[in-house]
C-alpha cells in the first residue's frame, strides 16, 4: 500500500476506459475520486472497491467545481454528444481555480483543425484550451477502439459478420482497459509529458479483412468482412437513432480511416504505461460472451 496521499478525479468513469483507470489507482493503493453522472449499479460497483463518488455532469460549473477539490490530478473524458468544448471550458476554469496540477484529456486520433468531423474539431480545440492552462497537460488520441468490433458485430444463422465503409483502410484496434495503463502513467508521473500527444494503438496493424479472419478463426465461425458505402452506414445508424451529431462523426471519420487517418503502430502502451497491449485474437477471447449475440448498432444486411 502506498503512502502517497494524491486525490485524482476520474471522468466518465463509469465508462470502459475511465473504470479500468480507477481499477488500476486504487489497486495501487492511491486515493480515486470517481465522477458519474447518477448512482447505479455501476456507480455502486466502484464505490464497493474503494472509489469516492461524486455525481455531477461536466455540464454542471458547480458540480464539476466541487468534484475538483482537493484534487492532484484529473483523467477528462467527454462522450460524443455535444458540448464538448462547454465541459472542457468548465472543467478548465474549475481545475484552474482548485489548483489541480495535472490533467489527461481524452482526445481523438482524427482531432485537427481541418477535420471533417465536429467532435474530432472541437477536440483539437479543446486540446488547445487546455494547453493555454497552468496544468500539465497530456493528450491522448487512441485509433479505433478495440470494442468497435463488439458494438458493430452482427451474429446472424451461426456466422459473424462487420459490415463497415472501412474499404481496404487499416489500423491496430486498443483495447480500453490497455489505454487505462498510459491514463494512470501519465496521471502519476505527469511532469516528462507535459503538452504532450501520445496516439494509442494495438500491437498489430490489420484491416478488416485480416480481423475478420482473426475473430473466424478464434470464435470458430465464419467470420465475414462486407465493406459498405458511407451513406449506407450513416442511414442505419439514423434509422438506429443515434443522435446526430454521432452520426456525423462516424460518416466523417470514416473517411478518415480510408484515407489512413487510423493507421500505425507504436510501443506507447508498453514504454508509457509498461504493459503489453492485447492483440485482436486476445481481446475476442477475453470477451468472447459477447459475441454469442450481435451488437447494439450492426448494420444489417439490405
Amino acid at each position: 500500500m502506498t503512502t502517497d496521499d494524491r486525490l485524482f478525479l476520474i471522468t466518465g468513469a463509469t465508462g470502459k476506459t475511465g473504470a479500468a483507470t480507477v481499477k488500476l489507482l486504487l489497486e495501487r493503493g492511491y486515493r480515486v475520486r470517481a465522477l458519474v453522472h447518477r448512482e447505479d449499479e455501476r456507480s455502486r460497483e466502484l464505490a464497493e472497491t474503494g472509489a469516492e463518488i461524486a455525481v455531477s455532469d461536466l455540464h454542471d460549473l458547480d458540480g464539476v467545481t466541487a468534484a475538483v477539490q482537493g484534487v492532484t490530478g484529473a483523467y477528462l473524458c467527454h462522450p460524443i454528444l455535444p458540448g464538448l468544448i462547454e465541459a472542457t471550458t468548465y472543467f478548465a476554469q474549475a481545475a484552474t481555480e482548485a489548483g489541480v496540477r495535472s490533467v489527461v484529456d481524452m482526445s481523438q486520433i482524427s482531432a485537427r483543425r481541418q477535420a471533417g468531423s465536429e467532435a474530432a474539431r472541437q477536440h483539437w480545440l479543446c486540446e488547445r484550451l487546455l494547453d493555454r492552462t497552468t496544468m500539465l497537460t497530456a493528450h491522448i488520441r487512441p485509433t479505433f477502439f478495440a470494442e468497435w468490433l463488439t458494438t458493430w458485430w452482427e451474429k446472424r444463422d451461426g456466422q459473424g459478420y462487420l459490415r463497415l465503409p472501412f474499404g481496404n483502410g487499416h489500423h491496430a484496434p486498443i483495447a480500453a482497459a490497455d489505454q487505462a495503463h498510459v491514463v494512470a502513467a501519465l496521471l502519476l508521473d505527469p511532469e516528462p509529458h507535459d503538452r504532450a500527444i501520445h496516439t494509442l494503438h494495438g500491437p498489430v496493424e490489420l484491416n478488416h479483412y485480416d480481423i475478420a479472419r482473426v475473430m473466424s478463426t478464434t470464435l470458430g465461425i465464419p467470420v465475414h468482412y462486407e465493406p459498405i458505402s458511407v451513406e449506407e452506414f450513416a442511414s442505419a445508424m439514423t434509422e438506429r437513432g443515434l443522435p446526430p451529431h454521432l452520426v456525423q462523426h462516424l460518416s466523417n471519420v470514416a473517411v478518415d480511416y480510408q484515407n489512413g487517418v487510423f493507421a500505425g503502430t507504436n510501443d506507447v502502451i508498453e514504454q508509457i504505461g509498461h504493459h503489453s497491449p492485447l492483440s485482436v485474437e486476445q481481446f475476442v477471447i477475453e470477451h468472447k460472451h459477447e459475441f454469442d449475440t450481435s451488437g447494439p448498432y450492426f448494420v444489417p444486411a439490405p
